[in-house]
């Protein structure tokens, strides 16, 4: 969800970074977040030893604003893509902005409550015994987070198997194996950068008959 804040904000929360310009890195500690005036900023995790990128951030947008209410450590990389101008919040000045720019407040509220529908769906995922329908279902959640969901049968998803096995919490090899037999069936196809349902209804079927022999 994006959202408009006063430019005068920027004289006294206003921060600027240069493109490939670290903004904060995966697993350190944090107490801000930031708000994207200008520019974009691409969301980065490590898996392995390879890095992937969960999201890019444009104007209007929020970014590290789980550091307010989790003492943890950063949970991915932000990386400035190009100029960004961006304001900068902290702990001490949360709830001087809460009161005083209450559509900040509304907008927070509204990502936080997305954040635990997706943590919860996420479970369900990896509650699922069986890995065929594991991996059927990660494409249905995907497929929920698409503005074409409901409108269209193909889906085109730019991931890899190994984005698929980090949501499944299982081995790549194991992933990778089911997806081939998908695709041997018609119902995956699988190219480099991303991967293609060609009617989401098959996946479906494989998932609810799980939940049927559940009943």
């Amino acid at each position: 969800m994006s959202i408009m804040l006063p430019e005068s904000l920027f004289e006294k929360f206003g921060k600027e970074f240069h493109p490939g310009q670290i903004i904060f890195c995966e697993w350190e500690p944090g107490n801000d977040f930031y708000f994207v005036q200008k520019g974009r900023v691409k969301i980065i995790k490590t898996f392995g030893n390879t890095q992937k990128t969960l999201d890019v951030m444009g104007e209007g947008d929020i970014f590290g604003e789980m550091a307010i209410l989790e003492e943890e450590p950063r949970s991915a990389s932000a990386i400035a893509v190009d100029n960004v101008k961006t304001l900068h919040f902290n702990r001490e000045n949360f709830d001087t902005l809460m009161n005083t720019q209450p559509q900040l407040a509304y907008s927070l509220l509204l990502i936080y409550t997305k954040r635990i529908y997706d943590a919860r769906r996420r479970l369900k995922i990896l509650l699922i015994d069986d890995l065929n329908v594991k991996v059927a279902d990660v494409f249905l959640m995907l497929a929920e987070k698409d503005p074409h969901y409901g409108h269209t049968n193909q889906m085109i998803f730019n991931i890899t198997v190994d984005d698929v096995a980090n949501w499944c919490g299982q081995p790549v090899d194991e992933v990778n194996r089911v997806i081939m037999v998908y695709v041997r069936q018609g119902k995956l196809e699988l190219y480099a950068d991303r991967i293609v349902v060609p009617n989401l209804k098959d996946l479906q079927r494989v998932v609810n008959s799980k939940k049927k022999s559940l009943m």
